[in-house]
């Protein structure tokens, strides 16, 4: 025969099944916008069933049911989708910081506008255009030294943002990668705390979530590599190990530059921060130099016309002749000598500050002789005899005029020097095709960027659909969970009902 208690049991296990689910459901609705947190549920079971008891095998068909039990909490949760959406965080990463860095470069070059490069060197041949029409001038030889100086400040300036950008993209690089430290030693204590748990056999749901949280903001950063463990997770970045279980050996910025360089992949915004500072803005700081030194002593050809005086020789007829640039062309003048002398050949318009021979957008300066006399900048290209001694031509603007005619003259570019890809140009045109080059760089950064976000948005919202709380599907839950309560305590309300019968009202026929 059953037993009469039997179903103060039933009820029982159903009461506290219930009152887990309702739990669990109210813990869901409480994480709702908690970062990380994957909904929970309760796994239920029917729980194991009797034969109805007896001395012998009972005749009774069938098994008594005992009612409902919950196996275990599990979180909601997909591998896969934690992989995608790690895959897409970490291209997310590694574009922003190109778009962010490419962003910063075009404020730093400021094209086009009225303060840019560009402006500054248009202003420079234009005060030699005006210094052509009065070369005897004192106050246009003091305009051309004014833009000259103008423009070894933009190209010292430029520099200079260009290098402080370098700068903080490695102290960017180093923070990260102590912020990568930081996440590594809290994912490995995430594991030993969990392993520890789950050797009670508990299931330890939040702590995984705050684990998995942390390997989605390392993603962003570096491409991970996660396998799940004995130990709990083992992290790595191509052949270096974050987290080897329970302990943490991290990484050091020479690790990941040398992975970088090495070939390997280094991925997220760690990999941005490389590509930014070795390739995009030393290529760009190395255009700059190429057109500086191009400026000051790349080759050009200049016609001479007749009647200037070139190597101690008054010209017959025009003549071709190739000079080291701006300076080169300078020195070919006459300064106006007081008292009159021997004409003095002109000198450089430009030097550098180290005395390389080589000019950098760094180190190139103006001639401290002009600085202190704007009389050593040189306009004539012709001398004379009179009286018996020879004399620079006063009024004469043939070297004035040469240098306006150098801004629509053809330089020899350096083709190791950048990636311009212009060998033979115009300063000008060597320039535009380096902010050119740089606004198309951006524009593509930005679309890779939006186009990452759009991934990673799109996978990230596929996984929350599996993982995320719903609260129209939770308080459903909630009211079915509170339906289920309600049956079970008035099943044992029943079965109170039952025993009270039972045990006052029978027997007592005939009383």
């Amino acid at each position: 025969m059953r037993s009469t208690f039997h179903g103060i049991e039933t009820a029982k296990r159903a009461l506290f099944t219930e009152q887990a689910n309702i739990s669990t459901t109210g813990h869901n609705i409480s994480n709702a916008n908690t970062p990380g947190f994957s909904r929970q549920r309760v796994n239920l079971v029917a729980s194991r069933p009797i034969e109805a008891p007896g001395y012998m095998r009972s005749n009774i068909p069938g098994q008594l049911g005992t009612g409902v039990e919950f196996t275990s909490i599990t979180r909601v949760r997909e591998k896969f989708l934690d992989d995608q959406f790690r895959n897409a965080n970490r291209s997310l990463g590694e574009w922003s910081v190109q778009s962010d860095s490419l962003s910063k470069l075009e404020t730093v070059f400021n094209e086009p506008s009225d303060s840019g490069v560009r402006t500054v060197m248009d202003n420079f041949w234009k005060s030699w255009t005006d210094l052509s029409k009065d070369p005897e001038s004192i106050t246009g030889r003091k305009i051309v030294r004014e833009n000259a100086l103008a423009l070894v400040d933009a190209f010292n300036e430029t520099n200079k943002h260009l290098t402080d950008l370098k700068t903080d993209l490695t102290t960017n690089i180093n923070t990260m990668t102590t912020q990568i430290n930081s996440i590594s030693n809290s994912i490995a204590d995430l594991n030993l705390e969990i392993k520890r748990l789950k050797a009670y056999g508990d299931n330890p749901n939040d702590l995984m979530d705050e684990r998995d949280y942390l390997v989605d903001q390392l993603s962003e950063m570096v491409n991970v590599n996660v396998v799940d463990t004995e130990d709990g997770y083992d992290v790595s970045v191509g052949g270096t190990m974050l987290v080897d279980g329970l302990n943490s050996p991290g990484t050091t910025v020479a690790a990941l530059e040398a992975q970088f360089n090495g070939g390997g992949v280094v991925g997220g915004k760690i990999e941005g921060l490389i590509i930014s500072r070795d390739q995009i803005i030393t290529d760009y700081q190395s255009q700059l130099d190429a057109m500086v030194d191009t400026l000051a002593n790349g080759e050009i050809t200049v016609t001479l016309p007749a009647g200037s005086t070139y190597q101690g020789t008054m010209l017959a007829a025009d003549q071709s002749v190739t000079v080291k640039g701006i300076n080169g062309l300078h020195q070919l003048g006459f300064l106006f000598n007081t008292p009159p002398a021997a004409p003095q050949q002109a000198g450089d318009i430009f030097v550098t500050s180290d005395g390389s021979p080589t000019f950098t957008a760094e180190n190139i300066r103006l001639s401290q002789a002009i600085i202190d006399d704007p009389m050593n900048i040189a306009t004539s290209m012709r001398t004379e005899v009179l009286n018996g001694a020879s004399e620079t031509i006063k009024g004469n603007n043939t070297l004035a005029n040469l240098m306006a005619g150098l801004k629509e003259t053809k330089f020899q570019f350096s083709p190791v020097a950048s990636q311009n890809g212009i060998a033979n140009g115009t300063i000008d045109e060597f320039y535009a095709s380096m902010i050119g080059q740089l606004g198309l760089q951006s524009q593509e950064a930005n679309r890779q960027a939006t186009n990452q976000q759009d991934i990673v948005t799109q996978v990230d919202s596929r996984r929350q659909s599996v993982s995320g709380v719903s609260l129209d599907e939770e308080m459903s839950e909630l009211i079915k969970f509170q339906h289920a309560y309600s049956a079970a305590a008035r099943f044992m309300t029943t079965i109170d009902e039952t025993l009270d019968k039972v045990i006052n009202g029978m027997g007592v026929v005939g009383r």
